[in-house]
């Protein structure tokens, strides 16, 4: 048969056969992991299925639904204690879709003033220019938040705790003002893994964690999920997401479900090593406040010691007021295990400092003393305050 010349009854030409694959798995096989479904065009059983198939579980298309991406959802919902969740590209892709679902042009959103810095410039150069106004809060002051909602406020954000800066607000009671007004709930989860702090079991209504972060685990994943506390709320984040065509890749999904089985035990190992340190820091002359919730000195430590299980292993310290910022950036620059980057959660610990100028804090929370933020991943305790040790004389020093 010459090449392209294949017709029923007859075996396929080469190409065809290249094309049209046969497989189908072997009886009574089975695995303890996740296929990987890698997948763009899923294949209806008739034309009358394309006009039926419908809704975010069908699979109607790989951007949409795939036995892989539909078994992470379900882990982490159940993780949650939600009612479904979605996924996005990203945390602040999460966060994203969340606004774009739940506000339009007129509406007023409540942002707390130690978020997330992406947060707040996704508030002031996209949704501004959509015509949706943004306030801060104070994320410490819950009793004085109902004098800031406005008549067409739609939605609160909290963060618990400030990813940088620490804080860990009360968030029942923010939730309690919210939820008199008619206003929506989201949080960032992410520093809990939604693990230590059961969002929805205090009230909230949309809780939001970078699966980059703990869920994943090995720092080589991006990804973020939305998890709603009913039908309602899910259904138009995961319309908008849908609409927006934001959608994960199949090994990254993988990747995060691979995180899921061993996460208690590092999320374990990191709150105990950062315990470790953050309380050897806490001796140290060059320092001058631990931020831990899990330490009195850190603001809302009784707001973390109520609602919280435990702590991860991100916290900051504030350094002297005599260190200059050349000084400080010395001190972690010379730093042997513990490399410098934005992120956090991984297995190797990270340092990056922070110039008080660039953080947002009300009420004269903006204390004097450069800041330095601290991931602590999975090395030895000893071997991460050795190097703090000689970090510190560097900061001495410099």
């Amino acid at each position: 048969m010459s090449a392209g010349r294949g017709t029923r009854g007859t075996e396929p030409d080469l190409a065809t056969r290249l094309v049209h694959s046969e497989y189908t798995p072997p009886t009574g096989f089975a695995s303890l992991t996740t296929p990987i479904h890698r997948v763009s065009t899923v294949v209806f059983p008739n034309v009358a299925a394309t006009r039926t198939r419908s809704g975010p579980d069908a699979y109607t298309y790989g951007l949409h639904a795939t036995p892989t991406k539909l078994e992470l959802t379900t882990q982490i919902a159940a993780l949650e204690g939600g009612y479904r969740t979605l996924l996005a590209p990203s945390g602040l892709a999460a966060i994203a879709v969340v606004d774009l679902a739940l506000l339009k042009a007129g509406d007023h959103v409540l942002i707390p003033d130690n978020v997330y810095r992406p947060n707040r410039e996704l508030a002031h150069r996209l949704l501004d220019g959509l015509g949706i106004a943004a306030g801060y809060y104070d994320p410490m002051a819950a009793d004085a938040i109902a004098g800031q909602f406005q008549p067409n406020t739609r939605l609160l954000w909290i963060e618990a705790p400030g990813s940088i800066t620490m804080e860990v607000p009360d968030v029942p009671a923010l939730v309690a003002a919210a939820r008199a007004r008619g206003v929506v709930t989201a949080i960032d989860n992410t520093w809990s893994a939604g693990i230590y702090f059961r969002a929805f079991g205090k009230g909230v209504d949309i809780s939001v964690q970078a699966v980059t972060k703990y869920m994943g685990g090995h720092s080589d994943l991006l990804m973020g999920s939305v998890t709603t506390v009913n039908a309602e709320l899910f259904d138009r984040v995961a319309a908008v997401r849908r609409l927006l065509g934001l959608g994960v890749g199949p090994d990254d999904v993988y990747l995060a479900l691979r995180g899921l089985p061993t996460m208690m035990v590092r999320l374990k190992a990191h709150e105990a090593s950062a315990l470790q340190v953050a309380g050897w820091l806490r001796g140290r002359p060059e320092v001058k406040r631990v931020l831990h919730p899990a330490f009195p000195e850190c603001p809302g430590h009784d707001n973390w010691k109520r609602d919280f299980t435990g702590s991860s292993g991100l916290f900051s310290v504030v350094l002297q007021e005599k260190y200059t910022a050349a000084s400080v950036d010395a001190m972690v620059d010379g730093l042997r295990w513990f490399k410098i980057g934005y992120s956090w959660a991984g297995p190797i610990s990270l340092a990056l400092p922070y110039r008080r100028e660039t953080l947002f804090n009300a009420n004269g929370r903006d204390e004097p003393g450069h800041l330095v933020r601290f991931s602590i991943g999975l090395e030895a305790p000893g071997d991460l305050i050795a190097d703090l040790e000689a970090g510190l004389a560097r900061l001495r020093t410099a």
